[in-house]
């Protein structure tokens, strides 16, 4: 069967360079769905028009032209590229996405590519592959690649550019069914930091030996918000959030935020999870240089040249036991908390910088006084890297999975 290839873009201004994109891809023996998100005319119109694309967004293409306002149009297609993907997806008719452009180009054929799950091929040439990419790929694997000059015209330069995006995606494609082939085993999310390394990779290690695989996320707000996508779309048969410190960043303002959805997939969804405190002693920042001077005068660590930990303090604590709890209170059921009462990270251990028996007191206590009393909340005295501990965490997930 011959595989398709979505292709996502304004044919209004940039149909030429589109049409090379095409054109390759179907040299690679793949075919093309065409899809045109821009709004005004064009010679080629798109097997998925414009129009199309519109009334997906719920306005239609003669109202975004007699308004002819940029934002609203850019939000319309890319409403409507969000509704219309999942369903070829879905009817099995696309097997890759392309897109291309600038800020625009780019937040439209991303929203599209947000849509498509883990290991759907999909490739996003833009202008601005080279700053802050998170508001485009957010928790998907979405590849990016660097436009360097501006996607106006077919150039010495551009073409490069384009065929090997081009190529690239071509061979995702391709070579789908390709490789060795690996054992499909149910899948275990934990969260790691480096201060917590010891304890997850004790814990993985345990977990592999009976039959999981473990899928470990830096808890670097990105990556927890990845883990909860996974567990909300049914990849995950159960949680080992053990790096919970995102938290403390979506309550002082680190740079590791996190959504709304942290810490609650698996609870609503009733996944089994086991759950600790692991790192909320600290809060993420740049350099030192970009620590807000509000913070003055508080307990930091320089764990390398581009991040600065902050030590959480007593109140911070009292509030992140309470955010946790909230947030563990939505599950029903299979979820179990453990606390280690000898340290919560490598740096909150005796002797170490962030060594702090008030502020984990402080979190321990406000933990118990918010949890429903109906999920177990078991404590241990060693700290969050010993072994004991990590044997612990795979013994009450294996009892609840």
């Amino acid at each position: 069967m011959n595989k398709k290839v979505l292709v996502i873009g304004s044919l209004d201004t940039k149909e030429e360079e589109f049409l090379y994109v095409k054109n390759i891809l179907e040299n690679n023996n793949l075919s093309v769905l065409l899809m045109n998100t821009g709004i005004y005319e064009s010679t080629i119109q798109g097997d998925i028009t414009s129009a199309d694309v519109a009334k997906a967004g719920g306005v239609f293409l003669h109202d975004l032209r007699n308004k002819n306002d940029r934002g609203t149009a850019i939000a319309t297609m890319t409403k409507g590229v969000g509704s219309i993907v999942p369903k070829l997806i879905s009817e099995g008719k696309i097997s890759g996405i392309f897109g291309m452009g600038g800020t625009a180009g780019t937040t439209v054929a991303s929203e599209a590519m947000r849509k498509a799950p883990v290991g759907f091929p999909k490739i996003l040439v833009s202008t601005v592959a080279s700053g802050n990419t998170r508001p485009y790929v957010g928790n998907k694997d979405i590849t990016m690649m660097y436009s360097v000059v501006d996607i106006a015209g077919i150039n010495g330069l551009s073409v490069q550019i384009l065929k090997n995006a081009a190529n690239a995606l071509s061979g995702m494609i391709q070579g789908s069914d390709k490789g060795p082939k690996v054992d499909s085993k149910p899948m275990i999310a934990a969260t790691m930091f480096g201060v917590t390394t010891p304890c997850v990779t004790k814990t993985r290690e345990i977990l592999e030996a009976k039959g999981y695989d473990v899928l470990v996320f830096h808890a670097t707000g990105t990556g927890g918000d990845a883990m909860e996508t996974l567990v909300q779309d049914g990849l995950i048969e159960g949680v080992v959030d053990i790096t919970t410190t995102e938290l403390a960043d979506n309550l002082v303002g680190g740079i590791f935020q996190t959504g709304d959805s942290r810490l609650e997939s698996a609870a609503i969804n009733g996944i089994p999870q086991v759950v600790s405190v692991g790192a909320l002693d600290m809060v993420n920042f740049g350099p030192p240089e970009t620590v807000p001077s509000q913070f003055k005068g508080r307990t930091f660590y320089q764990h390398n040249p581009t991040t600065t930990l902050m030590r959480t303090t007593v109140e911070e604590n009292e509030k992140l036991g309470r955010m946790l709890a909230e947030k563990l209170n939505k599950a029903h059921e299979k979820t179990v908390i453990l606390f280690p009462k000898g340290g919560v990270s490598l740096l909150d251990t005796e002797g170490q910088p962030f060594e702090g028996k008030a502020q984990r007191e402080a979190l321990y206590t406000s933990i118990k006084e918010n949890l429903n009393p109906n999920i177990p909340f078991k404590e241990v005295e060693e700290d969050i890297n010993d072994a004991t501990f990590s044997e612990l965490i795979a013994k009450e997930l294996l009892k609840l999975v």
